[in-house]
């Protein structure tokens, strides 16, 4: 028997209990994201879980394990919003009142969609860890049951049942690559690998801002890291639970960390090639491959998209920079005469060339601008590199000054 067998044997009940609930999904090959890094790479989406992430495994199976009277008193809970949506959806379920605690920044739409589940929300602190400890302070006053978003061992056993589904989808799988926040899901992922396939890596990958896992693995005891920085909300926690610490530290083959651009280049992908819309902490553990953080030349790889659960101006300004910086969108800049014709003579330039115009900013009341002259900047939708020059070199021979902008 291995050290952690109980919570493997609860991991083969919870696979039985949370079917109905939670959904087995699917697993997808990607060529993208196999040419890119020489591996053979596999996506566990999780990201089109019910409640948009592999939190509600967890949820269930560890309400459905509440005794009689800790289901009358209800369960209380902290998070961000994946860990809270999956609680009030499950709890909504198996017929138990619900109570959240989120940081006073989450998102306006996982508010309602938590809401929408049926739980009652409770805007409380700047950060998670600052929502957690009210929660437990709630649940000691009111008697609610308290309901750890992953140190515990049911929740981790839930979460596992992730882990059983890769080996069965995926059974010459050589890496596996998982998101860390407080280390529930690694936690359960690796012991549902190392107790049939003792030889696969196991890898956690964290935001570069929020290393709270690495760090205490490095140090050997758990690190609490101030001042989170990243825009992997769901996994910005200060400091991972003992109980996940312990199992990191003896079944994780390693933590990597990836920072903002790598997170949101790989979202980008993700959407754009596999139109698979992930929040940035369901996207790190791909990133790691994507970025080389994780060798997996000549291997079969496994990336967990944990969540989906993006909000949409997030992911709007994550395109728009990303068009930006492959060049699909270009800023240019210079004058024109401030006369009638003059803007209709410069965009049908630009129209000629094969480009789109995206938005005309004009300036003509600069003290630095001469009085017969008007600043335009114009943002364009370019096809290819050629229709750029094209429409330049059209300007000049035309006495129009433009060049494209940088920033």
């Amino acid at each position: 028997m291995s050290k952690y067998s109980s919570i493997y044997s609860k991991m083969l009940d919870a696979r039985e209990i949370i079917k109905g609930i939670a959904h087995r999904t699917r697993m997808e090959y990607s060529t993208t994201f196999s040419n890119a890094t020489q591996g053979e790479v596999y996506l566990k989406l999780e990201n089109l879980q019910k409640t948009g992430s592999f939190k509600v495994r967890g949820a269930t199976y560890a309400m459905s394990q509440f005794s009689d009277s800790e289901k009358r008193a209800g369960v209380i809970a902290a998070s961000a919003g994946n860990h809270a949506q999956g609680v009030a959806y499950a709890a909504a379920r198996l017929g138990i009142k619900s109570t959240i605690v989120m940081p006073t920044y989450s998102s306006v739409a996982k508010i309602q969609a938590t809401e929408g589940y049926g739980a009652t929300v409770i805007p409380h602190g700047d950060t998670f860890d600052d929502a957690l400890t009210f929660a437990e302070e709630t649940s000691e006053k009111t008697g609610a049951t308290f309901l750890h978003p992953f140190n515990d061992e049911n929740v981790v056993a839930g979460q596992g049942t992730i882990g059983l589904e890769i080996l069965e989808e995926c059974p010459d799988v050589d890496v596996i690559s998982v998101p860390i926040g407080g280390g529930g899901l690694i936690s359960g992922i690796s012991i549902a690998v190392k107790e049939q396939r003792p030889e696969v890596d196991v890898y956690g990958v964290e935001a570069a801002g929020a290393p709270s896992m690495q760090a205490s693995l490095k140090a050997g005891k758990i690190i609490r890291v101030e001042n989170l920085d990243t825009i992997c909300d769901g996994i910005a926690v200060k400091t991972p639970g003992n109980l996940t610490f312990r199992i990191s530290r003896d079944l994780v083959s390693g933590v990597a960390t990836v920072d903002e651009l790598e997170v949101t280049r790989t979202i980008f992908m993700l959407l754009e090639r596999a139109k698979l819309v992930v929040e940035p902490s369901g996207s790190v553990g791909l990133a790691a491959y994507y970025n080389g953080k994780i060798n997996i030349k000549g291997k079969t790889a496994v990336a967990v998209i944990s969540g989906g659960n993006i909000d949409m101006s997030l992911l709007a300004r994550i395109v728009e920079k990303e068009l930006f910086r492959l060049g699909r969108s270009v800023r240019v800049r210079g004058s024109i005469l401030d006369k009638v014709g003059s803007m209709n003579r410069l965009l049908s330039l630009v129209a000629e060339s094969g480009v789109s115009v995206i938005e005309i900013n004009q300036d003509r009341f600069d003290p630095g601008i001469p009085p017969n002259r008007a600043e335009v900047e114009l943002i364009l939708e370019v096809p290819d590199e050629r229709a750029l020059k094209k429409m330049l070199k059209l300007m000049a021979e035309q006495g129009l000054d433009f060049e494209v902008r940088e920033n």
